[in-house]
């Protein structure tokens, strides 16, 4: 039997927008997660896909966190690790996917909803969003990358006391703690997103591939093994036909036609 697709994706312009299709609150059951992995999958392999927008449907929630109904198969199961490190393997790839990612917050971000979007690049809230980790009210603790992700974004002290409370902030508040990049009205997050990725997508994915890897590979080392990152990566650019298409473009005064490959 096919697995149901719960998400939908569409193409414009080099943009595609992901939209978690799981009504009414767009929780991440298993098959949530697998269907957004395939969606990525594809999106990679897409030659005419530069950025990379992830939303949810309707107005209510970008993803209220996790499907809890699947907890009850997972108390003293003996293969419940290996479930937990499937979660993770799916949002590792998203934040390592090679092409620009943004999150539109369209209402409620919790717990692993949160979590998906702290695996992307940036993140657009619209004023009506609510962002927060609440499983210790669950009596558990943030289990999807939300312990480490979270502090690397807004510093320990903080990500502590929003994992420690449970509660959740707006989208005011999340934008004074780094937490996301813009706060727009409701109903208008998808549209700044596009503007964002668009100005994104104008650029080479050869230049833009290489500054998130530079960035992600090198929040994890010290700043000299970043910077020979760095380095490397620099040399690797000047081996591609995008540069030899950015200079000459430069010469000649006239925008630049890059491959996107």
């Amino acid at each position: 039997m096919d697995m149901p697709q719960f998400v939908s994706v569409e193409k414009d312009n080099h943009i595609a927008v992901i939209t978690i299709q799981n009504p009414p609150l767009n929780v991440l059951s298993k098959a949530v997660f697998l269907s957004l992995r395939e969606a990525f999958t594809e999106l990679e392999g897409d030659g005419e896909t530069t950025a990379v927008i992830v939303t949810g449907s309707g107005e209510k929630a970008f993803a209220a966190g996790a499907d809890i109904k699947e907890f009850p198969e997972l108390m003293y199961n003996p293969e419940m690790l290996g479930s937990v490190m499937e979660t993770h393997e799916v949002l590792t790839y998203i934040e390592q996917f090679p092409k620009p990612t943004i999150a539109v917050l369209n209402g409620m971000t919790f717990g692993g909803g949160c979590e998906l979007s702290l695996a992307m690049d940036m993140r657009i809230a619209e004023q009506h969003a609510q962002i927060g980790l609440p499983e210790v009210k669950l009596g558990l603790f943030p289990g999807g990358g939300g312990t480490q992700r979270l502090p690397r974004l807004i510093g320990a002290p903080k990500a502590k006391e929003l994992m420690y409370t449970g509660d959740p902030v707006d989208a005011e508040a999340a934008l004074s703690l780094g937490l996301v990049n813009k706060v727009v009205p409701t109903g208008e997050g998808l549209l700044h997103a596009k503007r964002l990725a668009e100005r994104c997508a104008r650029h080479s994915l050869q230049s833009l591939s290489r500054i998130k890897r530079a960035v992600n590979k090198g929040l994890d080392r010290s700043l000299q093994e970043g910077l020979e990152l760095e380095a490397q990566l620099f040399t690797d650019i000047f081996k591609t036909e995008d540069i030899k298409e950015g200079v000459q473009a430069f010469i000649e005064k006239r925008k630049p036609v890059f491959q996107n490959k």
